[in-house]
């Protein structure tokens, strides 16, 4: 039985389903870990694949069952493989158009609500799937250095490089996502954060329009006496001209400097 020659403290990293991508040589078997983000339900979920060579016989961990069942040769392992990348493939260029009608969305400013719900899951799922293909592509360069080296009789060199240049295109197509989400949520920022100054602008306009006439409610609503054009008939429209003479004079200073920035 395979499970009896394989060293206890491999066997543990077969069956760990959270274990990294890894390519262990030893004699009298090999075995390639292939930690890889899957497409499943429209969601990314990694998934660990232990595949154990011995005889020219390809072994799968079937952790349903918790043992290895024969798989097959090395070609139907690449086929299987290349199905799970050609799906991530397509998602990868599904983010790509998702993340163009973001851009397009900032650019005609009709962004929505939930613009950074969309950002948060396209990143969180584009970092994951380069994080786990880099470490796939690097172990499945060891694995097929190795069979270039064993010269192995079912080890078909074209079509696993093929499988590597799928794989080094998905780690390259996330790596490329996430660097268009992080310009785009520096543009984003940039936005919000003009869209908050104009309001945080608007509200010191507030402010200063109300200053002069709380100043003079102040002063005029004191209850001391001595307090002028009480008596006057008049006196209520001196305080008003007064009162727009002090917005002139508060204003004044902020429409000379907003016509300097026109100049």
């Amino acid at each position: 039985m395979l499970e009896k020659i394989i060293h206890s403290l491999h066997f543990e990293d077969i069956q760990s389903a959270d274990h990294p991508s890894d390519f262990i040589v030893k004699d009298p078997y090999n075995i390639l870990i292939l930690r890889l983000p899957i497409v499943q339900n429209d969601a990314i979920e990694s998934i660990s694949y232990a595949f154990v060579f011995h005889e020219d016989q390809a072994y799968l961990y079937n952790r349903d069952k918790g043992a290895l069942q024969e798989f097959g040769s090395l070609g139907e392992i690449n086929d299987f493989l290349d199905a799970k990348i050609e799906a991530l493939l397509k998602k990868l260029k599904w983010y790509h158009y998702e993340i163009e009608k973001l851009e397009d969305m900032l650019y005609d400013n009709t962004y929505t609500s939930d613009f950074m719900e969309k950002w948060l899951t396209y990143k969180k799922n584009s970092a994951l799937i380069y994080r786990l293909m880099y470490h796939a592509t690097l172990s499945l360069e060891l694995f097929i250095a190795h069979h270039k080296r064993i010269k192995s009789r079912t080890f078909e060199e074209i079509a696993y490089a093929d499988l590597q240049e799928h794989m080094q295109r998905s780690r390259d197509l996330s790596q490329d996502i996430v660097d268009r989400l992080d310009h785009l949520y520096d543009f984003y920022r940039a936005k919000v954060d003009e869209k908050m100054n104009r309001n945080v602008y608007y509200l010191t306009l507030l402010s200063g329009i109300f200053l002069p006439l709380t100043l003079m409610t102040g002063f005029f609503g004191m209850n001391t006496g001595g307090l002028p054009w009480t008596q006057d008939p008049d006196g209520t429209w001196k305080v008003i001209g007064i009162s727009l003479i002090l917005e002139a004079i508060f204003f004044l200073p902020f429409y000379l400097l907003n016509r300097k920035k026109r100049g």
